[in-house]
């Protein structure tokens, strides 16, 4: 199991904080312990979502079923099934916010259908009463497993003395403990937080010395802060801050593919759902049921974006162009209609056109009107970095915080956009995914 909240040791990679092993969870019953590591998640899961349907079907003669191509077949394609949803939930998990329970049905419908497509192609013999009891046990037996583990879960940080916590309020289940000396607490802890680019007294330092020679990670104050709330705040841009400042390359290549035929399938589709609710526009007002709006995309490029019109159609003022714009809470020019459209997101469907001419991607920072852009590049320090990968249907900052309108929303909706660039990775698009669709049908953020 993975812990929502990711941490980066000093010189490592990002890892979770509940990954260390030495000493940690000393104050829990060995059943939660268990629970919580991996070995145990994968042995006790093997045995029930491989074995148990197995046992079932045989009715007690497994070597009959064993003896048959179908019962092997299925057999070892629910074990790699399992195998594959328990990494899918482990990468998903390594980003902010993430409840393991909401993503164990998506993961493991992916993972099984992954290897229900390749019983397909490669034509092999499988049972279906085995295959389907597998994935239920599998969904049910995680769920339970993590459900149990989160009850019981508290992370523990000690934090240096002159530190600011500003966004600790952001944070949950986390007790923060404030060091007076340089001595290790009495009470299990599991990590440390430090300034480390300030000069640290001898005692001090010492004592960080001490927390790694116990197997304690040292986590710089703002990374660990930045894996704690998914937003990235930036002084200066840095590699230090941001990586390597370009995203994968070879992931945003890919990404371009994959977006490209995702929504040149989908397009027949749409295209007949798309001209009904047109239709349903033009009834209800007067205007086009398309609106086109000019906003920055790719590399700081000017393009028109399609949606389906969602407000009053009316001519504004040159001088009026900024606020209307921004769409506030309750806008009263917004239709019935139109209100559906925006909580269930159908009104940026058109906007699959924008994917195939190659300017918009599924997933990424949400493109702003031009005009607006323009605002924030002047008031805002580095707001055209978050130019550098193509802008999306849906994003990090919307499934994090929604629409924004004020100046200290915009700038935290691109502390979450310099978060996504910064991780961009296929992970971190699934967990985007699976939350927009429950954004979608709850409706939150909408305006």
């Amino acid at each position: 199991m993975v812990d929502p909240v990711r941490t980066w040791p000093i010189g490592e990679k990002p890892v979770s904080v509940r990954r260390t092993e030495k000493g940690r969870h000393a104050d829990r019953s060995s059943i939660f312990v268990s629970l919580l590591r991996l070995r145990y998640q994968l042995l006790f899961g093997l045995l029930l979502t491989s074995v148990v349907p197995l046992l079932l079907r045989s009715q007690g003669d497994l070597a009959q079923i064993w003896a048959s191509p179908s019962g092997r077949n299925t057999l070892l394609g629910t074990a790699f099934a399992v195998v594959g949803g328990v990494l899918i939930l482990r990468q998903i998990n390594r980003f902010p916010g993430v409840n393991d329970t909401y993503y164990v049905l998506p993961s493991f419908v992916a993972s099984y259908a992954v290897v229900l497509i390749g019983f397909f192609l490669f034509r092999l013999d499988y049972s279906r009463f085995q295959f389907v009891v597998s994935f239920a046990i599998a969904c049910v037996w995680y769920f339970v497993a993590f459900l149990v583990a989160r009850r019981h879960e508290l992370l523990r940080l000690a934090v240096l003395p002159g530190i600011e916590l500003r966004d600790r309020g952001r944070v949950e289940r986390v007790h923060w403990l404030k060091l007076e000396a340089p001595q290790i607490p009495q009470r299990q802890i599991h990590g440390v937080i430090a300034d480390l680019r300030v000069d640290l007294s001898d005692d001090w330092e010492r004592f960080i010395a001490d927390c790694a020679l116990r197997g304690i990670p040292v986590f710089h104050v703002k990374q660990a802060m930045e894996s704690l709330t998914g937003r990235v705040e930036i002084e200066h841009l840095s590699e230090n801050t941001l990586g390597t400042l370009i995203p994968n390359r070879v992931y945003l290549h890919m990404k371009d593919l994959i977006d490209w035929l995702v929504a040149f399938l989908l397009l027949p589709i749409l295209l007949p759902f798309l001209f009904v609710v047109g239709l349903l526009i033009r009834l209800e007002s007067k205007g086009p049921a398309i609106f086109r709006q000019t906003r920055t995309g790719y590399r700081g490029q000017p393009f028109t974006v399609y949606k389906l019109r969602t407000m009053i159609s009316a001519e504004e003022a040159a001088e009026k162009a900024r606020e209307a714009a921004i769409t506030r809470d309750n806008d009263p020019r917004i239709t019935r209609l139109g209100r559906f459209l925006r909580r269930t997101r159908i009104d940026e469907l058109p906007q699959i056109f924008n994917i195939l001419r190659g300017e918009m991607s599924w997933i990424g920072p949400r493109p702003e009107a031009k005009v607006l852009s323009d605002w924030f590049e002047g008031a805002l320090p580095f707001y055209r970095y978050r130019y550098v990968v193509r802008p999306g249907i849906t994003g990090w900052a919307q499934i994090n915080q929604g629409h924004v309108a004020t100046d200290h929303e915009v700038l935290e909706k691109l502390h979450y956009d310099f978060f996504y660039i910064k991780h961009f990775s296929l992970w971190l698009d699934v967990l985007v995914l699976f939350r927009t669709i429950g954004t979608v049908l709850t409706g939150r953020g909408a305006k």
